[in-house]
């Protein structure tokens, strides 16, 4: 992506992607696993070929790369831990969050206090959860970190707002669909803490009467972009190392049109007219 003209792309999708220089925060459960040990080993490679001193400075670099698509008019959609690391990494430019276990040597132990939550797209004022044992990255994620939401698995949804296509085209498109309330999914982020979204963030979906926000939308210079908790919306609870799902079985599934519809979405911009 560093070496690539990311404006030769109509949009940008990220899923489970970690730009905090973290490997996940998977260190907790699977540090000995193999495919832990491989990844760490291949990060810290490339990011020595490419001239960073750690992992979570290349990890920065690419989320630079893609803010600045963003202002210069492209369309970015994140899911799970794709979004809300996105916006940690971006506010702690200036210091140091990893534990010594993910880059050599400690956190800034005033690294909370660095943070500069203006860099951020979606959210603000969030608490960083630095532990290497913590599956988590910050407070900005409203999954119980005990696993309490799994015991509501068969009555948790989450609705979408309904907007008028006269004055809001925009989030009219991103929220069609053909239910108004769909079947929640988990994920390392599974939705935002209402408390710390920036007052220009736009609420697409909602866990009514929780502070769950689910779907969300703005705009950020010349582009936007769209984030949606979860990891996978006919997969309550995704483990590392479960079968794929066969979308073939799905045809209809609400949760995966909304991700159509921030694919379609960038064609539906209006285009130049010649004159």
């Amino acid at each position: 992506m560093l070496q690539k003209d990311l404006h030769e792309y109509d949009w940008i999708h990220l899923h489970h992607e970690d730009f905090t220089g973290q490997y996940g925060k998977f260190y907790g459960n699977y540090r000995s696993t193999s495919w832990y040990i491989e990844q760490q080993r291949v990060f810290e490679a490339e990011s020595r070929k490419l001239g960073f001193s750690k992992v979570s400075k290349l990890k920065l670099a690419v989320a630079e790369c893609i803010k600045r698509y963003v202002l210069d008019g492209g369309f970015l959609f994140a899911m799970c831990s794709a979004t809300d690391s996105f916006d940690i990494a971006l506010s702690a430019a200036e210091t140091d969050i990893c534990d010594s276990v993910f880059d050599g040597d400690p956190p800034d132990p005033n690294c909370q206090n660095k943070l500069d939550f203006t860099r951020c797209f979606a959210f603000e004022n969030f608490t960083l959860l630095t532990s290497p044992l913590i599956y988590e990255f910050s407070d900005v994620d409203t999954t119980p970190l005990d696993g309490s939401q799994q015991i509501a698995a068969p009555d948790n949804y989450f609705t979408l707002f309904a907007f008028s296509a006269k004055y809001d085209p925009v989030p009219t498109m991103l929220t069609q669909d053909h239910v108004s309330v769909i079947h929640n999914f988990m994920g390392q982020t599974t939705g935002f803490r209402r408390s710390l979204l920036k007052k220009s963030v736009l609420i697409l979906a909602e866990k009514e009467g929780t502070d769950e926000v689910k779907y969300i939308h703005g705009n950020r210079g010349k582009g936007t972009f769209t984030f949606l908790g979860g990891h996978d919306p006919e997969d309550y609870q995704h483990f590392v190392g479960d079968t794929p799902t066969n979308l073939a079985l799905h045809k209809s599934s609400p949760g995966y049109r909304l991700i159509l519809n921030n694919v379609l979405f960038p064609a539906a911009q209006k285009r130049e007219q010649k004159t």
